[in-house]
């Protein structure tokens, strides 16, 4: 492939991640085999057609692809899918074009077809369509006995709707028609870009019948569809929705899937010769025509994987929809927070103490957030309507690139339905993803890439302490263990179902193995003094052979062949690492068949591999912001970005050393603050 060029910067901020190939905007020393780049018919579109003739070059014309993007286009850049013709473009039903050539010409096999029928399943069952920040059809929108045809209208001056041939149709004509060919309600659906005020409808609305029915909200097009036996459209790409769930399309134009006797035609375009199935056409358009890149894990993908992630996400923008109600968030945890839970349209409130909801008016749609598990759910619920969900926030398992008792965000959290990962006492949802979800091919080659990823980066939850190459030749021919120390007050401990603390840990663990080297490692927040626990070095050394303070928990992993803990996350990280890890408690990662246990979970009978829980914990679990554009993401991109901060704060010594005052200059704050605290001075 040549090199490409286009004379649209924005074009190549949208498309580059599609294409592994140089772009230039500058034409030079261009060859036959370079390629022009334009989107469709429009201005860049024209130049590159024109300016491939002028140099004896070749053009590529770009549109969105059908499975775009959550949001409108106009609202996001986060494209999934483009379509690229270098013969013309899908909606110019003037001119040839790939994809009539793919319909005309191609031989489908059932092994192509099979994924067509899987994908549109799902695109069924997930409710999914070009742009998804759509709302739900209310159950009590239509009447239970009455037939129904659907006028599908379109913005103004569409390019879809001029090289369509439709600008010669009416669209009040259109709805006259359809009135008089059916003995059914007629309802006319208002295009989502005309509800957002970004274009105009194609006709008067004031003329419109007072016995049609207007839909003026962004309903779900798969979802409205299920109410309608019949459609009639221009142009519209939801007329090819309409086939899909098997209802009746009658095109006032010639859209890319008109002609191939599917629908009922106003026009013909004689270079259409084949009749084509409903699943041959969406394999020629979703599957042949349409590339797919994944913007929340920033690289190349399928239709499946886009699919289940605009899936994924869209359940996310309707879960922050609403008011959302933040109880027990810090000041400092309130600034960062609001990257997790945007929405087009919700509202964000912070309560700071718990009796403090009884001054809201609370709806059944809006939600609790508690951060942590420690107030108890019978605290809250008296101050609520029984209807209204509350929901656990905490920190995710690859956190950040400093401590969090350093004041420093986080770029991964998790949201808990029924409990919290470190609450052994009860249910919660990473325990019913780990007992219950099915884990797919892909998914565990994702968790085997990162948990490779991690080992390699030698990555961690903080990743703030130094890594160091320990000498080996005082631990020589005996075994090494680590006790990676937890802080006394988390919640970590207190629900882990563990009645010991450390101390008695390292004693039972020095009786039992009377001839190994154990380390001490003390938690980087007790070491820091921002949180309590045991530190008291001679104590420790009565029972364990070195104190580890600075190096960080990978080099310490490097050195131990055994974890022991009460519910540590160094335990699973160790796991990541292939180390045998003992837990005294019941933490997340233990009960599944990979640790040995002192205590028992009755809920947990589920064996799993580890890359099951490495996908349930790391993948499906938390959510993540990318630490460059703190946007919502997935795990490769969010680590991806703290790797990139990591290295900077390790490579940049004026980036370091202003961090490191800032540091400094926190905890004093934060101990003047405790001070005052428990003086009782500060209300």
């Amino acid at each position: 492939m040549g090199k490409f060029y286009t004379s649209s910067r924005r074009l190549i901020k949208t498309v580059k991640n599609f294409y592994e190939a140089e772009f230039y905007t500058a034409f030079k020393n261009i060859t036959s085999d370079d390629i022009f780049l334009g989107w469709g018919r429009k201005k860049s579109g024209c130049k590159a057609v024109e300016l491939a003739k002028k140099h004896g070059a070749k053009f590529l014309l770009l549109e969105d692809g059908l499975l775009r993007s959550l949001n409108l286009g106009f609202e996001s850049l986060e494209t999934f899918s483009i379509v690229s013709d270098d013969i013309g473009i899908y909606y110019d039903s003037t001119k040839a074009s790939k994809l009539e050539h793919i319909l005309n010409t191609y031989e489908f096999d059932e092994n192509i077809l099979k994924r067509a029928r899987q994908a549109i399943k799902l695109i069924k069952t997930y409710k999914i369509s070009k742009y998804n920040n759509n709302k739900k059809v209310p159950k009590n929108l239509f009447k239970d006995d009455e037939k129904r045809v659907l006028i599908i209208t379109q913005a103004n001056n569409d390019y879809s709707l001029k090289y369509g041939q439709a600008l010669q149709f009416n669209t009040l004509d259109m709805i006259q028609k359809a009135k008089e060919e059916n003995n059914a309600k007629v309802y006319v659906k208002i295009h989502p870009d005309v509800l957002s005020g970004k274009k105009e409808l194609d006709f008067d609305i004031k003329k419109l019948p007072s016995d049609v029915g207007i839909l003026s909200e962004n309903f779900n097009p798969i979802e409205l569809l299920k109410y309608f036996h019949k459609v009639y459209t221009k142009t519209s790409t939801m007329g090819f929705e309409a086939l899909i769930m098997g209802v009746d399309c009658v095109c006032y134009g010639m859209p890319f899937y008109a002609g191939w006797g599917l629908t009922t035609d106003m026009l013909k375009c004689d270079r259409r010769v084949k009749k084509r199935s409903v699943e041959e056409l969406f394999a020629a358009f979703y599957l042949l025509y349409a590339s797919y890149y994944n913007p929340y894990v920033d690289k190349k993908s399928d239709i499946f994987d886009t699919i289940k992630t605009l899936h994924k996400y869209k359940n996310i923008e309707n879960f922050n929809s609403n008011t959302l109600f933040f109880v027990n968030f810090t000041l400092w945890k309130r600034s960062f927070v609001r990257d997790f839970f945007k929405a087009k349209s919700n509202k964000i409130v912070f309560v700071s103490k718990v009796e403090d909801l009884k001054k809201f008016k609370i709806d059944k749609n809006d939600k609790i957030l508690v951060w942590g598990a420690l107030i108890k759910d019978e605290e809250i619920k008296k101050y609520l309507d029984k209807d209204v969900k509350i929901h656990r926030v905490e920190d995710g398992f690859v956190r950040s690139v400093f401590l969090g008792s350093d004041l420093t965000r986080a770029y991964s959290l998790v949201v808990d339905s029924k409990g919290l990962y470190m609450d052994s006492t009860r249910p919660s949802d990473l325990e019913d993803i780990l007992q219950k979800h099915e884990f797919s091919k892909e998914l565990l080659q994702r968790a085997k890439e990162a948990r490779k990823n991690v080992v390699e980066h030698k990555f961690s939850k903080y990743n703030e302490a130094k890594h160091y190459e320990f000498s080996k030749d005082k631990t020589k021919g005996k075994k090494v263990i680590l006790v990676p120390a937890q802080v006394e007050d988390d919640a970590s401990v207190l629900l882990s179902s563990c009645e010991i603390k450390y101390l008695e840990l390292i004693k039972i663990l020095r009786e039992k193995e009377p001839n190994a080297y154990i380390l001490y490692k003390i938690h980087p927040d007790v070491l820091s003094g921002n949180r309590k626990g045991l530190k008291d070095e001679k104590l420790i050394l009565n029972y364990c052979d070195e104190i580890i303070k600075e190096a960080s928990i990978h080099s310490c992993l490097e050195l131990a062949s055994e974890v022991h803990t009460i519910s540590s996350t160094v335990g699973f990280e160790a796991l990541l690492r292939e180390k045998k890890v003992f837990a005294y408690g019941m933490p997340f990662y233990a009960g599944w068949g990979l640790t040995t246990d002192m205590l028992k979970c009755a809920r947990r009978t589920r064996k799993l591999s580890l890359d099951e829980l490495v996908a349930g914990v790391l993948l499906i679990y938390p959510r993540y912001i990318n630490a460059k554009t703190k946007h919502l993401c997935e795990f490769e991109s969010a680590f991806s970005s703290m790797l990139e901060l990591r290295d900077r704060y390790l490579n940049d010594k004026c980036f370091a050393y202003a961090n490191t005052l800032r540091n400094f200059a926190l905890r004093k704050a934060r101990r003047g603050y405790e001070k005052l605290a428990k003086s009782g001075l500060w209300n």
